[in-house]
């Protein structure tokens, strides 16, 4: 048994995770887990955007009004200043990081960046690198990393639990090397969760097959609260082809003048809300899921073939290609597109510098609540949360780090009483299961009878899940799922617990909103 020591263990690799280490690179020894490469969370593949206040007609209050407006009411007006009023100081950070955004010239001569827009947004604010911008800051901050000797990256490693004392302190965490197959345990003055979200729980996500919502199922299993897991963001536009998996297709397109159509050339946003195809993602994916379902088809268009070929290709130039490889030309054709899972906008509870119910244990980026998103987070508001979170978390961890520290012995790993599976059908059958269940009756529109069922067969399968784990070694495949499954379970109780249709949470037998129900929905572990 290995035991490791640091100041700050980060459990996770994305924009939120990355940041936060650089703070604390200059005063702390820090260990970055990732459960795959450095390069394959949420971040790397995100499209469209960061939203900043930065142009001049622009302004910090209408990026409130617009944020509140999308959260449906639930928003934490504190919250959302903070955040807005620090955008400009972020995006300077990640210029100084070496990422290059796009920029456009002027009528003026001069030179600034290009910003465009999206859904929710009433002005141009959102930043972007061409329609890769995830992958742009992704890649600076990898570089900016690699410069910094304090930190420690440890690639396709997955966190098994935390390690919390009798005073209800996180003292670090046990840690599967999935190459060597091999249970290592870290101990840490602070352990940040920066796992991301929980796209995995349904059948079709946008999100890359790291984002089984392990930051939220151990924060739990820890004793933390949780809010707000019934507002699931899907998507409206991914990619409908069998051999896509599930490519997003940015926002910005819509942004750029994109339009929605029918199998027939019908457009139908104008009918579902006054600004059409510019609506907030919550009204555009259930606006597609009702066509889909009226009509029996499988897929709606995204058309942006009017828009000149050249203008398609520079500012689109993946979507355009990877289009292509498909067989789609959108320079001269609809894009066949689906809703998908998308982000998940509850999570950990914490407070301004990320700090959770559970002493030196913090959480950042979209495995956390901290208010912004309320009911339905509104488009490239994700990644500005994620580096102004990090920053404020990075502050405190930094200001904390005076005080004197001893690390402590932490208990081995017991693997005395386990044995090695030789049927893994249980974790391939369940895992199918479970993200059917989830796309089925904990989708776009919901029913209690639909919620009932999904609580009664997820409640089956923890069951066998938990029955599995405590019986066989560890793997990260069962790991994943024992995360999944609970992240499952909370969706399900929160969403059963709000009896309206607010921002994300659609329900047919309550279908409006009440204002009665202006609340978080939080869940506590202690409260069953």
């Amino acid at each position: 048994m290995t035991q490791l020591n640091y100041d700050a263990i980060i459990i996770g690799g994305g924009a939120a995770g990355l940041s936060l280490a650089l703070h604390l690179a200059s005063s702390a020894k820090v260990a970055v887990i990732t459960k795959g490469a450095l390069r394959e969370g949420a971040t790397y593949y995100a499209q469209g955007g960061i939203s900043a206040v930065l142009d001049a007609k622009d302004s910090v209050e209408s990026h409130i009004e617009d944020t509140q407006l999308a959260g449906a009411g639930l928003c934490d007006p504190d919250v959302v200043r903070y955040t807005v009023e620090h955008g400009r100081e972020a995006i300077d950070w990640l210029v100084q990081c070496g990422v290059d955004f796009d920029r456009e010239t002027r009528p003026d001569g001069s030179c600034d960046f290009h910003l465009t827009r999206e859904g929710g947004h009433s002005h141009r604010r959102v930043l972007h690198a061409a329609d890769a911008t995830g992958k742009e800051i992704q890649n600076s901050l990898v570089s900016q990393l690699k410069s910094h000797p304090n930190i420690d990256v440890l690639e396709k490693h997955i966190v098994i639990d935390l390690i919390i004392d009798e005073n209800h302190h996180c003292q670090g965490g046990y840690v599967l090397d999935r190459q060597n197959q091999q249970v290592i345990t870290l101990a840490s003055r602070f352990t940040v969760l920066a796992s991301g979200g929980a796209g995995k729980v349904y059948l079709y996500t946008s999100n890359p097959d790291v984002s089984t919502g392990d930051g939220i199922a151990m924060a739990w299993r820890a004793g933390c609260r949780v809010a707000n897991m019934e507002f699931i963001q899907f998507h409206p536009t991914c990619l409908y082809h069998s051999k896509a998996k599930s490519f997003l297709i940015t926002e910005a397109i819509r942004g750029e003048g994109g339009i929605l159509k029918l199998p027939d050339g019908t457009r139908f946003m104008p009918d579902f809300h006054p600004n059409a195809e510019l609506a907030p993602r919550d009204v555009v994916a259930r606006a597609i899921d009702h066509e889909m379902k009226r009509l029996g088809i499988d897929c709606v268009y995204l058309d942006i073939s009017h828009q000149p070929a050249d203008f398609i290709r520079t500012h689109f130039p993946n979507v355009y290609r990877k289009c292509l490889e498909f067989g789609i030309d959108i320079s001269q054709e609809a894009i066949p597109v689906v809703p998908a899972a998308h982000y998940t906008c509850g999570g950990v509870i914490t407070d301004l510098h990320g700090q959770t119910d559970v002493g030196n244990l913090y959480a950042i980026g979209e495995t956390a609540f901290t208010g912004l998103h309320g009911a339905n987070r509104m488009a490239s508001n994700s990644l500005l949360e994620c580096l102004v979170f990090a920053k404020a978390a990075g502050q405190e961890i930094t200001a904390r780090l005076n005080k004197a520290y001893k690390a402590p012995s932490l208990p081995e790993w017991d693997a005395s009483r386990v044995t090695e599976s030789h049927e893994e059908i249980l974790i391939a059958h369940d895992w199918d299961e479970l993200r059917r269940v989830m796309w089925d009756y904990v989708g776009i529109v919901r029913t209690d009878k639909r919620l009932q069922r999904a609580a009664k067969r997820i409640q089956v399968l923890q069951k066998e899940i938990d029955e599995y784990y405590v019986s066989h070694t560890v793997n990260n495949d069962s790991l994943e799922l024992r995360n999944l499954v609970l992240v499952a379970e909370l969706i399900v109780r929160s969403a059963i617990q709000r009896k309206e249709s607010r921002g994300l949470h659609y329900t047919l037998d309550y279908p409006l909103a009440n204002k009665n129900n202006l609340h978080n929905t939080i869940l506590d572990p202690n409260r069953p």
